[in-house]
C-alpha cells in the first residue's frame, strides 16, 4: 500500500506555479508532452545541458550566456566540467535588477529581539551598495581580491557582500558567535583584504561585545587593511585606523557599475564545520551560485517576485547566502537576528504575520523544540500568507512533518531539503506540484541524476546506501583555496567511485520518488557488521518526555563496535533503571534490536557546531582518547570534556 500524503497541491496551486510554467515552457521550446514532476526530472538529467540553458532563460539571468553550455574534458568529464565557460554575468547586477520595477517596494525588512522592523526600498539598497562599493574602491579591492564580514544577519551584511560582488571581488563571512581562535582558521586562510563587524550582538535579550574580537582577528590577518564597523548597538569609540558605517553612506553615492567576471570566476568562499581538521575553505562561482539559487528559489520554492522569504540562519552557514539569492527573483529579504526563543517562543511566528512571510525557512532542531514545548504556531497566529516551510540542517523526524501539519498550518508545502555547504545549494529539496509524503524530502533536484549507491556501487531503490550525483552541475565547488593540484578537493569527493560525487549522506530512495536521510555516512553505526543510521535512533528517543536532545556513537570494544546512547534529561529527571528500560524498549520497537544501545549515559549538554549540527565524531574521539582537532568549530566545546574516561564505558 502506498503512503498516504501529508499534502497535496491544489489544482490552482499547481497551475498557478513557476514551475508549472517552466514544463509549459520546456514543452513549447523543445516538441515535449512533460506533465509532472517526475517527467520534468528525467527530461533534466536526460538533456541536462538543454536544462541549464533554458533555466537561464526562463529565470531572466542578466548577462552574456555565450556559445558553449558546458566544456566537458576526456578525463573525469564530472569533476571537471566547465559550464557555461564564455559567459560573462555579476552576481550583485542580478539581484539588482528589480530595482528598476519596484523601486519604493521593500527589498529588506530587518527584525531582532526587540521586534521592531526596519526596510531598505530596492532602490535605498541600490544607493547604499553604491556608497559601499566606492569605498571598497577607494581601499584598492580589485576583482579576485577578498572581503570578510563578521557579522550578524542585518541589512549591512547583504549590502556589503552585493558591493564587494558588484566589483567581482570574493566575499567570505562569519558570525560574531564564533570566538577569534575560530575566525582565524578561517579568514587566517583567506586572507581578505577588507573586514566588515559589528561593534557588538544580540543574543537571548544581551548584547555580546564583537568590536574587540574583530580587532583581535585583524591584528591576526597580515592582508587585512581596512575595518569597517557598523554600530548595531552604539556608543563604542572608534581607532583612528577604523572607519565608521555610517560615514560610509553619507558619502554622494556614484552610479552603481557592475564587473562582469566569469561564470566560473570565484564568488563567495564557504567553510567546512572543521571538526576534523581545519576548516575547508571551498570556492563557489558565480554563475553556479546564482543558476542554482534561481532553480532552488523559483521552480522548486516557488519563490515569485514581490514574496518574501525567510531563513533562520546566521552569516557562519551557507543558507544566509541562500537567503541572500532570493533578491534575484525579486523577493524582500526578511531578516532576523537573536535567539529564536526570545522573549518567547512566538517571536519568529510573529514576524511570520507581521511581515506576511511566504518561505518559511529554518532547522529541524528549532522545529524538534517547538515541538518539546508543546507550542503551537497555528492556535497563536494567523499565517495566512505561509505557503512553504524548509526545513534543514538536520534530518527531519517523521513526527516533525505531523507537527508541522498538526501545530503549524495545514495547507503548507513542507520542504525537508539536503545538500550541504559543500555545493552551496541543495541535492533533494520541494515541488510545490507534487504531494508531501511523512519523513520524506519531496524531490530530488532539477538536473541533477542523484542516486543511491549500495556497498557495490551499483544504484538500488527501496534501500539504505550512499547518496551520489552522477553527472556534472552547475554549482560544483571551484575548488579550495590553495588546494593548487586539486588533491584536497578530489580527496573530498571524488575519490570514492570515478567520476562520481560522494557526498556522504546514508539515504534510501522511496517507490514515491523522495528521499529518506539517516544521518551522515562517517557517522553510521557498524554493529556486528549491520550499518545503522544515527537519525533512526534520534527520531524515537528524542521524543520520549523525559529526555531533552541526545546523541549516540560506536564505541569499539572487544572487536567489535558498540552502540552507546548519550542522552540530556530534562531537569529532575534521573536516569534510573525504569528510564533505561522505557529507552530501549522503544528503540526495540520502533527499530530493531540491533538498534539498542549497549550502553545509555546521561550527560549535561551536547555537543554541536556553530550551525547546529551534531559533532558525533568529536565525541566518538574524546571517547576513544582521541584528540579533537578543532574545537574551535563547536558552539560547546566544553561539553566534550563529560565524554572523557567515562567510567561507564569502560566495562
Amino acid at each position: 500500500m502506498p503512503h498516504q500524503p501529508l499534502w497535496q497541491p491544489s489544482t490552482k496551486r499547481i497551475a498557478n506555479a513557476n514551475l508549472t510554467d517552466f514544463i509549459n515552457t520546456i514543452n513549447g521550446q523543445y516538441g515535449l508532452s512533460l506533465t509532472n514532476y517526475d517527467q520534468l526530472y528525467a527530461w533534466s538529467i536526460k538533456d541536462s545541458e538543454a536544462f541549464w540553458q533554458s533555466l537561464w532563460q526562463f529565470s531572466g539571468v542578466v548577462g552574456a550566456q555565450g556559445e558553449r553550455i558546458v566544456d566537458k574534458p576526456d578525463t573525469d568529464p564530472n569533476k571537471n566540467s566547465r559550464w557555461f565557460p564564455d559567459a560573462k554575468l555579476n552576481f550583485a547586477e542580478n539581484l539588482l535588477q528589480w530595482v528598476k520595477d519596484m523601486p519604493d517596494k521593500d527589498a529588506i525588512v530587518f527584525s531582532g529581539e526587540d521586534e521592531k522592523a526596519s526596510t531598505v526600498s530596492w532602490a535605498e539598497l541600490v544607493r547604499q551598495v553604491s556608497c559601499v562599493a566606492a569605498y571598497l574602491k577607494r581601499c584598492d579591492v580589485q576583482k579576485g581580491d577578498v572581503v570578510a564580514g563578521y557579522l550578524p544577519n542585518i541589512a549591512e551584511t547583504v549590502v556589503a557582500m552585493l558591493a564587494t560582488s558588484s566589483l567581482g571581488a570574493i566575499w567570505t563571512s562569519t558570525s560574531p558567535d564564533f570566538g577569534t581562535d575560530s575566525v582565524l582558521d578561517r579568514f587566517g586562510q583567506t586572507q581578505p583584504k577588507v573586514l566588515f563587524t559589528t561593534d557588538a550582538y544580540h543574543y537571548n535579550g544581551k548584547s555580546h561585545d564583537n568590536l574587540n574580537k574583530a580587532r583581535s582577528v585583524r591584528a591576526g590577518v597580515d592582508n587585512l587593511t581596512h575595518m569597517v564597523v557598523i554600530p548595531y548597538v552604539g556608543g563604542t569609540a572608534l581607532n583612528e585606523d577604523e572607519t565608521c558605517w555610517r560615514a560610509i553612506l553619507a558619502e554622494q553615492a556614484e552610479p552603481l557599475t557592475f564587473t562582469r567576471v566569469g561564470f566560473n570566476d570565484p564568488l563567495y568562499v564557504l567553510y567546512s564545520s572543521g571538526t576534523t581538521g581545519k576548516p575547508k575553505c571551498i570556492i563557489h562561482s558565480v554563475g553556479g551560485m546564482l543558476l542554482n539559487h534561481l532553480k532552488e528559489h523559483q521552480l522548486h520554492s516557488d519563490v515569485k517576485a514581490g514574496d518574501r522569504v525567510f531563513y533562520f540562519t546566521t552569516c557562519g552557514w551557507m543558507m544566509w547566502n541562500w537567503l541572500a539569492s532570493a533578491l534575484a527573483s525579486g523577493a524582500t529579504l526578511v531578516l532576523f537576528d537573536g535567539s529564536p526563543f526570545y522573549p518567547d517562543a512566538g517571536v519568529l511566528w510573529r514576524l511570520t504575520d507581521a511581515q506576511k512571510v511566504s518561505l518559511f525557512g529554518t532547522s529541524a532542531k528549532y522545529l524538534e523544540a517547538l515541538e518539546k514545548q508543546h507550542y503551537s504556531p497555528m492556535r497563536e497566529h494567523s499565517l495566512t500568507s505561509l505557503q512553504a516551510l524548509c526545513s534543514t540542517g538536520s534530518v527531519l523526524a517523521p513526527e516533525q512533518f505531523d507537527y508541522v501539519y498538526k501545530d503549524i498550518k495545514k495547507d503548507v508545502q513542507l520542504s525537508s531539503i539536503a545538500g550541504g555547504t559543500d555545493i552551496c545549494g541543495c541535492f533533494v529539496l520541494g515541488s510545490p506540484i507534487s504531494p508531501v509524503y511523512q519523513g520524506q524530502s519531496q524531490v530530488r533536484g532539477l538536473g541533477l541524476d542523484v542516486e543511491v549507491f549500495n556497498n557495490e556501487g551499483k544504484p538500488v531503490s527501496g534501500e539504505k546506501g550512499e547518496l551520489v550525483c552522477c553527472n556534472s552541475f552547475p554549482n560544483q565547488p571551484v575548488g579550495f583555496w590553495h588546494d593548487t593540484n586539486g588533491e584536497r578537493y578530489h580527496k573530498a569527493y571524488w575519490d570514492k567511485i570515478e567520476d562520481i560525487w560522494f557526498h556522504g549522506d546514508y539515504v534510501e530512495l522511496t517507490k514515491e520518488g523522495g528521499m529518506v536521510f539517516f544521518g551522515r555516512s562517517d557517522a553510521i553505526l557498524n554493529p556486528g557488521g549491520v550499518r545503522i543510521g544515527t537519525a533512526e535512533i534520534y527520531r524515537h528517543v528524542n521524543q520520549l518526555d523525559e529526555i531533552i536532545d541526545s546523541v549516540v556513537i560506536g564505541q569499539e570494544w572487544q572487536n567489535d563496535v558498540r552502540v552507546v546512547l548519550f542522552v540530556k534529561l530534562k531537569p529532575g529527571v534521573d536516569l534510573g533503571d525504569n528510564l533505561e528500560r522505557k529507552i530501549r524498549s522503544t528503540i526495540r520497537t520502533s527499530c530493531t534490536p540491533r538498534h539498542v544501545p549497549a550502553k545509555i549515559v546521561a550527560i549535561t549538554d551536547i555537543p554541536r557546531t556553530k550551525s547546529g549540527k551534531l559533532a558525533e565524531l568529536a565525541v566518538r574521539d574524546v571517547v576513544h582518547g582521541r584528540a579533537v582537532a578543532q574545537l574551535s568549530a563547536l558552539d560547546n566545546p566544553e561539553s566534550l570534556a563529560q565524554f572523557k574516561d567515562r567510567p561507564e564505558l569502560q566495562e
